[in-house]
């Protein structure tokens, strides 16, 4: 969404083969690139606390079970693309103020959400 501001809500349902689940076994989501902030819940747990720098992971392997699974994966941006939106010529509305303007109606978008693709990882522990 263009000149978006918040949080944006990501989820999947997947089913996890019985095969990741032994002893010694470690299940890592990989968020890839976030911008800028993330959290994240599996089956309705959360994990990873607020990952805010790279690399955005988590380890996901007490609250992944065998079969299906639901993940959830919040992103929060920062609001200079919701001020160049409210700068644009005919902005219906505005959603922000501030007493100086950093951004104008030409300055560049930042990238936000996630922007490289999600996967999980098993790494065997010794």
């Amino acid at each position: 969404m263009r000149y978006f501001s918040g949080t944006a809500t990501y989820t999947k349902q997947i089913d996890a083969a019985a095969a990741w689940f032994h002893p010694g076994a470690k299940i890592v989501l990989d968020l890839g690139v976030v911008k800028q902030i993330a959290e994240l819940a599996v089956n309705g747990k959360s994990v990873g606390g607020i990952l805010w720098k790279p690399p955005f992971r988590a380890d996901v392997t007490s609250a992944l079970k065998p079969g299906a699974n639901h993940i959830e994966i919040k992103v929060t941006n920062l609001w200079p693309n919701r001020m160049i939106g409210d700068a644009q010529p005919g902005a219906q509305k505005k959603y922000t103020f501030t007493d100086f303007s950093f951004y104008k109606a030409s300055s560049p978008l930042m990238e936000s959400g996630l922007l490289r693709p999600v996967s999980l990882i098993s790494i065997e522990m010794q």
